[in-house]
């Protein structure tokens, strides 16, 4: 228990240098009170720019993003910290390579919740152990938090139109995480200004149209429907057949957006070893991956966020990737992919060898052809002939 009574200032300043100590890059302490976006958020629901992510929709995840309070009762205060995962590419030479897959940054290593959770839940109970009593709840990306508009009132950065938090100097590499606590704190200033000013680099930079500038309020607007993260990651059913050719070989998630920002020219690699490229995720073979097993899936990725889109949706990617490709390298592994257990696989394998200008595409599809049985797969392979 606490053996000093201490003053919000002084408390506030403490946890900013215990957040420090446990490894996060930056920390802010923000007064909960209501979005200032919650209208512009429930705008966006409304005109279904969330896609099949449910779950950003239902009344009360509305509710609790809208104002913190909902979601933790009593809550009055939020400490939110930052810790940086920008790692450069090894090879350079590896993304304009149309044979291997572009990973998210992001993902490249192991899995960030569990990481800053566990650091957060530290900090949290040495806030009650040693500071004072305080209830609460840490969040990381997973709770119904704005995180990105706590983080601007903690003075931690402003939002860009390419929708991340951004810090002047550093960049938009940032985790971020929040614990909301039922006690009043000294506050940091809210970053205020916008220094994104006319640039537009993201905006113009994404190849789906997914960025939409900014709304009335300010809040940058995003069709997550077309944004290349969404469609690789949280969409669960087949890629548009529109938007396919303009993901290229981005096999989980995008950072066009934070690449062309000119702040991230200030972003320097992660300290943290475990936000650094693991071996295999920094341009990976797309045969290679299109190859792969449920064993081999669940063993390579153990730990790693790319789970979350299971082998069907990884290998769909992939897929896509292989037909943007194009290449007659490519044939036997998409051939293979035709008799998959699962359609989604099958059906984006017939999409990519649609692509392929090759002889043998015709004859693997209209082999495949006489057995399938998913009309939405014999709907592709069809279409993939039509157009050879």
């Amino acid at each position: 228990m606490p053996t000093q009574v201490l003053s919000p200032h002084e408390i506030s300043e403490r946890i900013r240098l215990k957040a420090r100590e446990l490894g996060f890059g930056a920390v802010g302490v923000a007064p909960v009170r209501p979005s200032a976006y919650g209208d512009a958020y429930t705008r966006w629901i409304g005109e279904g720019m969330h896609g099949e992510m449910a779950y950003l929709a239902r009344e009360d995840a509305v509710a609790k993003r809208r104002d913190p309070a909902v979601l933790v009762p009593g809550a009055r205060s939020a400490v939110v910290v930052a810790i940086e995962y920008y790692n450069a590419d090894a090879d350079a030479a590896a993304p304009a390579d149309p044979s291997r897959g572009i990973v998210a940054r992001y993902a490249r290593n192991l899995d960030y919740h569990d990481l800053l959770k566990e650091r957060l839940i530290a900090l949290q109970e040495w806030i009650s152990a040693e500071l004072l009593p305080v209830q609460g709840r840490a969040y990381v990306d997973t709770g119904a938090v704005l995180e990105r508009e706590l983080a601007q009132r903690a003075g931690l950065g402003w939002f860009g139109r390419n929708t991340m938090l951004i810090q002047p100097r550093r960049g938009s590499y940032w985790f971020l995480g929040t614990i909301l606590l039922d006690v009043e704190l000294a506050y940091d200033a809210p970053f205020a200004k916008d220094h994104c000013g006319t640039c537009q680099a993201c905006v113009s930079a994404c190849p789906t149209g997914a960025l939409l500038g900014r709304d009335a309020a300010g809040a940058p607007r995003m069709d997550a429907r077309r944004c290349i993260s969404y469609l690789t990651i949280e969409l669960r059913g087949p890629i548009p057949r529109d938007l396919r050719p303009l993901i290229g070989n981005r096999v989980y998630g995008c950072d066009i957006c934070q690449e062309v920002c000119p702040w991230n020219s200030f972003a320097t690699p992660a300290s943290e070893e475990a936000f650094l490229a693991r071996e295999g995720l920094d341009g990976p073979s797309l045969i290679e991956w299109m190859t792969m097993t449920q064993e081999e899936f669940s063993a390579r990725f153990k730990g790693s966020p790319i789970k979350r889109a299971k082998r069907r949706g990884l290998l769909r990617n992939v897929a896509v990737a292989l037909g943007n490709w194009g290449s007659p390298d490519a044939v036997p592994a998409l051939a293979a992919a035709l008799n998959d257990e699962e359609p989604l696989v099958r059906g984006h394998a017939a999409w990519a060898l649609g692509r392929i200008p090759d002889e043998r595409p015709v004859d693997a599809l209209r082999a495949r052809l006489e057995v399938e049985d998913d009309e939405w797969v014999i709907s592709e392979i069809k279409s993939s002939l039509d157009e050879d």
